[in-house]
């Protein structure tokens, strides 16, 4: 019977036994089992058994005869794998092969991997772009490398980018990655969002999370068109991706509209708010990260289905909306989540470690809140979660359509500073009862509230 442990004796003695064993006439199971559980071979180790299984006609045989070929660090197999890569049928067998001359790090491998730089398979050029950064010191090879700069692919010139970005100078104003001005810290502004945000400096926040005016919906957001709203929408994340700091997030909270049709010779209009201000923020250097979506009890939204109900005739179906959206965002930088999270001291990061249940796939399911003044509140439930997901205690955290103020409330219960702009003095009213009315909010919070103009003077003193 075969089993780990007998292989890795045979792997380790005379290999008369394996080559037995390995003919290419044996059943894919048994072979796939031992070429799987090889390990790390051994320097004397004879690779020639595992040749005849590079042309066995099971795609998984193949790869692992591949893969294990790789492990023998031997240029001589250096010409078989270059045709592996070029002949095979299977994206992964031509992969691996690559991957597998990369690991042998042989400068006679050079030629090899420059020449599949122009292979139609992105995946093969990204193994051979992998297998060349060894080298990337030697002239010729880096400027093989740079000609991917404008290659097709986004993720091939991402790597590229990211490898021979110049090393950006430390500069010594500006403020750490922790740190943001005072002067913004539990701060509610009346006003024009864009309007303030002229006076925010760049990389001054940590966090946005918001939910834009719907369309057409609200008193106090009317647009002439809804390629005028979206253009509204993308100015003013244009200047959140400027304030947010490095690697840092942004989470939209939108969803499909329906604006009621003019009359019954008519169609309503549903716009997909959320699908169409995509490509702006991608376009201006977000990251797009995730897709969560908010589910809410189906006795909270208005029922759609009450006259098919009755006719059951086809075309006529439309369900009831009970989910909005909240992408996740992340400004594109070359640095990992890792770098982000080394800014903090190791006080912070383990006091603000999300503790107790988690929410382990990404559909939420929130209750949502209902005001006497504002028709569309953030639930304190919604708040939380994306503030614990993706800030630190001591964070500043930003909501450019402030409404009701949960945000912020939410903020200063989890110990982060908030920065809430509000345009309408009615929500701007509410969210100071809000404050006021809370328990949360104690003197030591100092929270100012600023009509526009109050801000400038302060933002322009400091």
């Amino acid at each position: 019977m075969l089993t780990k442990e007998y292989i890795s004796k045979l792997k380790n003695s005379d290999n008369g036994v394996l080559n037995r064993l390995l003919t290419p006439q044996r059943d894919p199971s048994t072979l796939g089992f031992i070429l799987n559980n090889l390990g790390r071979l051994p320097s004397n180790f004879d690779g020639k058994c595992l040749i005849p299984l590079t042309i066995h006609n099971n795609d998984k045989i193949r790869l692992l005869a591949v893969k294990n070929i790789g492990k023998l660090s031997d240029d001589s197999y250096l010409t078989l794998l270059d045709r592996i890569s070029g002949d095979d049928n299977n994206t992964m067998v031509r992969r691996e092969a690559i991957s597998s001359i990369g690991r042998m790090r042989s400068s006679k491998a050079i030629p090899i991997l420059i020449k599949k730089l122009i292979d139609l398979d992105p995946k093969v050029v990204i193994q051979a772009v992998r297998a060349l950064l060894v080298f990337k010191n030697n002239s010729k090879i880096k400027k093989e490398l740079l000609k991917l700069k404008v290659h097709p692919n986004e993720l091939i010139k991402n790597v590229i980018e990211k490898e021979f970005a110049p090393v950006k100078k430390y500069d010594p104003s500006k403020p750490k990655h922790k740190e943001s001005p005072d002067f913004l810290k539990n701060i509610v502004v009346n006003g024009d969002v864009l309007s303030i945000l002229k006076y925010v400096e760049n990389e001054s926040i940590h966090l946005t999370f918001t939910s834009p005016p719907y369309y057409n919906a609200r008193d106090y957001s009317i647009y002439q068109s809804y390629k005028e709203y979206l253009e509204f929408l993308r100015d003013v994340f244009k200047e959140v991706f400027r304030i947010t700091k490095e690697g840092r997030f942004f989470i939209l909270n939108t969803s499909p509209i329906i604006i009621p049709r003019v009359s019954r010779q008519h169609s309503s209009k549903r716009y997909p708010i959320p699908f169409d201000i995509h490509p702006f923020l991608i376009e201006m250097g977000w990251e797009f990260i995730d897709d969560i979506v908010w589910v809410k009890p189906k006795a909270s939204a208005k029922d759609r289905n009450s006259s098919f109900r009755q006719h059951r005739k086809p075309l006529a179906y439309k369900p009831t909306a009970v989910t909005e959206y909240l992408m996740v965002y992340r400004k594109k930088t070359h640095k990992l989540i890792d770098w982000n999270i080394k800014q903090y001291d190791y006080k912070t990061v383990q006091e603000s470690k999300v503790l107790g249940e988690i929410d382990k796939i990404n559909t939420w399911n929130v209750d949502p809140t209902f005001d006497k003044i504002h028709t569309a509140v953030f639930p304190v439930e919604l708040c939380n979660k994306v503030i614990q997901y993706y800030s630190f205690k001591g964070d500043l955290v930003f909501d450019p359509f402030g409404g009701s103020g949960t945000f912020g409330k939410s903020a200063l219960n989890l110990e982060r500073f908030f920065f809430l702009t509000e345009i309408s003095p009615k929500y701007f009213q509410r969210i100071k009862e809000n404050i006021n009315q809370s328990s949360l909010f104690s003197n030591n919070n100092q929270t100012r509230f600023l009509y526009y103009e109050d801000f400038k003077v302060k933002a322009t003193r400091r």
